[in-house]
This record gives structure tokens, sequence and C-alpha cells, in this order.
């Protein structure tokens, strides 16, 4: 990584500005459907639902319908709701200064794998934050469910490469995901794998 060439930063959302843990959901889940963790785990990798989800070709209904296929009990939709996003926990206040510090000096951009019932969550998580919109920390943000694509597809890295006329080599990328560090990588920006909630403000802690 050349810290000097960066110019231009893209965040991940979850895992990386709003803290996640995806087991919260697995448990939710797992306790709403019978099914245990392991069976949720293999059945989200195995429906072509979630991702359908996250790239906006479905709807919530469809998506809700997609999880009762876990049950065989009756399940409200609130109920769904709540498992769904009982991943997404708070926002630090430190991590919403930091990215009004960084906007000075580079051009930020979010690019978020998500879908409608996380994002509504999400903006909760925002306003108890005490922040009024994402768009005023970011230049651009990027949604998969509004994009119609999703990481690691190299489609979606392209499209903000292409409307920001950005030069890959002076992009760094944060990401949660390995997949999509590997994904970013592929296309020639500059990654780091955000593998704990310290790593990226360390790293701009020792400058950037």
């Amino acid at each position: 990584m050349n810290k000097l060439s960066v110019r231009h930063l893209i965040f991940d959302l979850g895992g990386v500005i709003i803290n996640l843990n995806t087991q919260l959901t697995i448990q939710a889940f797992a306790q709403l459907t019978g099914k245990s963790p392991q069976q949720i785990i293999d059945f989200s990798n195995a429906h072509p639902g979630f991702h359908a989800y996250e790239k906006g070709e479905i709807s919530d209904d469809d998506f809700r319908s997609v999880i009762r296929e876990l049950s065989t009990a009756e399940l409200e939709d609130y109920e769904i709701d709540n498992a769904w996003n009982a991943m997404i926990l708070d926002l630090p206040l430190e991590r919403i200064h930091l990215l009004q510090n960084l906007k000075e000096h580079f051009s930020v951009y979010l690019l978020s794998n998500t879908n409608f019932i996380h994002m509504h969550r999400v903006n909760e998580v925002r306003s108890e934050a005490g922040h009024p919109e994402f768009n005023t920390l970011f230049h651009q943000d990027y949604y998969s469910h509004l994009m119609g694509k999703r990481k690691p597809d190299a489609a979606t890295f392209d499209q903000v490469i292409q409307e920001q006329n950005l030069n890959p080599k002076e992009v760094l990328f944060l990401d949660d995901s390995l997949a999509n560090i590997e994904g970013a990588q592929r296309l020639g920006l500059q990654t780091l794998h955000v593998t704990s909630p310290s790593v990226m403000m360390e790293y701009f802690n020792n400058g950037l």
C-alpha cells in the first residue's frame, strides 16, 4: 500500500463505519424459527434470495417470504425485521468525526451491500448518533439495492470508478469482507482489510 498516492477513499458501511455483529442475526433467526445457527447459515448461503434482495431485485415482502421458508410457524413482519436488523449495532461518534476530517482532504465515498430493511434501521442508528444524513459525510454514497449490483462483482466497483472518474491506483478501499477486498484488488485499488474496529482508526491516526 502506497499511502502517498491515495487521493480517494471508498468505505464499506457495516463493520467499518457502523458496528456490526452478524452472529446476533443468526441467533435471532435460530430462536425465531427453531433451526440451528448452522442451518441458518447454510440456508442464507444457498438461497439466491439474499443476494437478490441486496441487489434490489426482490421486494421487502418477497424477502420476508424467503425467511418464512425457514419456519413452520407464522412469522409476523416485525419479527422478521427485528431479527434481520439484530446485527446492526451503533455508530461511534469518533468515526463520524474521522469522516468529517477526511472529507476535507480526500474525496470520500460509501459503497455498501445493503437492503431496504437494513437501511431503515441504519438511518435510525445514524439519527441516534446525532448525525442528520450520511450523504453529508461522503461526496457520494452507493448502495447495492439501489445500484442493482453488489460487491465483490467487478461491475460494482467499476460504476463508482467510472462515475467519479477515479484512478484506481489512487483509491483506498476499506471493507471488513475479505472477498470484497480481493474483488477491489483485482481492479487495481489499494485496500485496507478492516478485521477489527480498531484497524481503521489506528490506520488514520498513524497518518495517511
